[in-house]
């Protein structure tokens, strides 16, 4: 059974590997089913455009055309394979809601079949809430002073307010046409698929189950409901039937908590292994290439994505590093995410190439002096089995690897993409470790071995839970927004150490020296008339309720009346 189809009814000037069924006639298709192929009606999983695109425009040699046709076939199996985009349907019937004036709503009723929808019409003013999404939808509106409930399914809003731009099931005319709106409202009520398009660990999330809110951006570059915080549960609460699948979440999210489920951080790596000695051309799924007449010289190589939102840093950096060369990003939109890890990684090659790893292109003009610039990188390729890591060790094993054991000194990071560097006042810090249970990507750890309290700064998110969590003054503080190019930034490094106190009964070691002094600072004049209850401040669990009592017993023996 062949996975890969490629349908051209004028056929292709060159062959193409066993592993691909060529055909000019979608008559003449042997199987229902093929993972992928270059164009849509060709029964397969997963169409890519960039194929024909590369086919089209590429100088490559005959040979290498041919060689990199399949390549781009395996590519996209590869993503197909880890995809965790899984389908899932929404019942819509055809309750729907008209917003617009009495103008605008004679146009509709003109288009549509008569009684075709249970439709009801409102002027936008007296709109108050929407709540739910496609299929089950809760309009509030103020009738004379009243709120009363409209529950539809679907929402026609000629020049549509934010209200409804935040859920799905509403469709504005002005930015395509009735007639297109009124199609598309009859096709969900058909049939309407929507994709997951994240995933969630919540136990590395920076938002969840937290005291303090020290990260929510994820639901600040939300442009829809799809990500909601629940602030007395300190839950993110996900609703992919609202989500665009845009991954603008994905890039801001600083642990990694939130993955791309279409194409996923490891299935990222996985393709990128095919683009080495490659020049890749990123491109996502919204630019339409497939008109583009443009000469893409030797060795460039499509890189098609879902989403134009979701590379972040660590991604970037492992198609770059692989490849071996400079990449280059056709796009008509930056997120913010995207936007900060685009110039942080820039600034770090710029650092150690004197080039840029990513070339942005806005526009097909763009993108022709792009293809003219782009080069490989020497000394840039490195490649290592990342499969299981996380976000940020991905992206501090690939750094350390360029900084080596240079000095580059260091890159400011960004708004919305955070690293940072804690320091600890050592003679302030009792080593109580709160810290360290306060930081859930491990850039915090203890070492009991020699009783230290150590950080790995490149794992660092800055995002400050361990400052607010520490119950010491003037103790703990982070240096903001800063990588620091330097070989030690990769290791652990010794933020305080103490040595253990010996419990002055029995001998056990049984806490740190500075918290037993720090206690006995405090609590030493307050005992100062009672020598036990003095010692027992330097005495271990067990060895305190055995004076304190002794003590008691002495006392009474003795015959004080108020022994205690």
């Amino acid at each position: 059974m062949q996975e890969f189809i490629y349908y051209n009814k004028d056929g292709i000037e060159f062959p193409l590997p066993e592993t691909i069924f060529v055909t000019q006639s979608l008559s003449d298709i042997p199987q229902n089913e093929y993972i992928v192929s270059n164009t849509i009606g060709t029964h397969a999983e997963l169409v890519a455009d960039e194929i024909d695109f590369y086919i089209k425009n590429s100088q490559d040699s005959l040979a290498n055309k041919i060689k990199n046709v399949e390549k781009l076939y395996e590519v996209n199996a590869i993503r197909f394979d880890n995809a965790k985009d899984i389908t899932f349907n929404q019942e819509v019937s055809n309750g729907v809601l008209l917003v617009c004036d009495d103008e605008q709503k004679k146009q509709v009723l003109k288009s549509m079949v008569p009684d075709e929808f249970n439709l009801f019409h409102v002027n936008e003013d007296i709109i108050k809430d929407i709540n739910g999404h496609i299929g089950n939808l809760t309009v509030i509106v103020d009738d004379d002073g009243e709120d009363i409930e409209l529950r539809v399914d679907q929402i026609i809003w000629f020049d549509e307010k934010e209200l409804g731009l935040k859920q799905s099931g509403c469709f504005d005319p002005l930015k395509s046409s009735i007639d297109d709106v009124l199609a598309t409202i009859r096709q969900n009520i058909t049939n309407y698929e929507y994709r997951k398009f994240t995933t969630y660990d919540k136990t590395i999330c920076q938002y969840h189950e937290r005291r303090e809110e020290i990260c929510s951006k994820c639901e600040e570059v939300c442009p829809t409901v799809a990500i909601v915080k629940d602030d007395s549960k300190k839950h993110l609460e996900f609703s992919q039937i609202d989500c665009h699948g845009c991954g603008g979440c994905v890039s801001v999210c600083p642990s990694g908590a939130i993955d791309y489920a279409p194409t996923s951080r490891n299935s990222i790596f996985e393709m990128a292994e095919l683009y080495e000695d490659t020049h890749p051309l990123i491109v996502p799924q919204k630019m339409n290439i497939a008109n583009l007449d443009i000469e893409i010289k030797e060795n460039v190589l499509p890189f098609a994505i879902d989403g134009e939102k979701f590379l972040d840093e660590s991604t970037l950096l492992t198609i770059a590093q692989i490849s071996g060369s400079q990449l280059i990003f056709y796009t008509d939109f930056i997120s913010k995410g995207s936007g900060d890890a685009i110039r942080i990684v820039n600034d770090i090659y710029q650092s150690k190439y004197g080039k840029d790893a990513i070339i942005v292109a806005m526009n097909e003009e763009e993108l022709k002096l792009a293809l003219e610039k782009v080069a490989f990188i020497e000394n840039s390729h490195f490649n290592f089995n990342q499969d299981g890591l996380k976000k940020r060790e991905v992206f501090s094993h690939r750094l350390q690897r360029i900084v080596s054991d240079d000095d580059l000194g260091e890159v400011k990071t960004g708004e919305h993409v955070h690293y940072g560097l804690v320091k600890v006042n050592e003679d302030k810090c009792t080593l109580c470790l709160v810290c360290v249970g306060a930081c859930n990507v491990d850039a915090l750890q203890a070492d009991a071995s020699d009783n230290t309290l150590r950080l790995n700064p490149s794992l660092c998110t800055s995002c400050g839970y361990c400052e607010v969590s520490c119950p010491e003054a003037d103790c703990l503080t982070i240096e903001r927004d800063v990588i620091k190019l330097t070989p030690s930034w990769f290791k652990e490094n010794v933020l305080a150490q103490d040595e253990l106190f010996a419990c002055v009964e029995c001998g056990k070691e049984f806490a740190t020296t500075k918290s037993i002094e720090k206690i006995a600072t405090m609590m030493g004049p307050i005992f100062a008339s009672d020598p036990v209850k003095e010692r027992s401040l330097y005495c271990c669990a067990d060895c305190k309720p055995k004076i304190m009592m002794q003590n008691y017993f002495d006392q009474k023996k003795e015959g004080m009346a108020n022994a205690r």
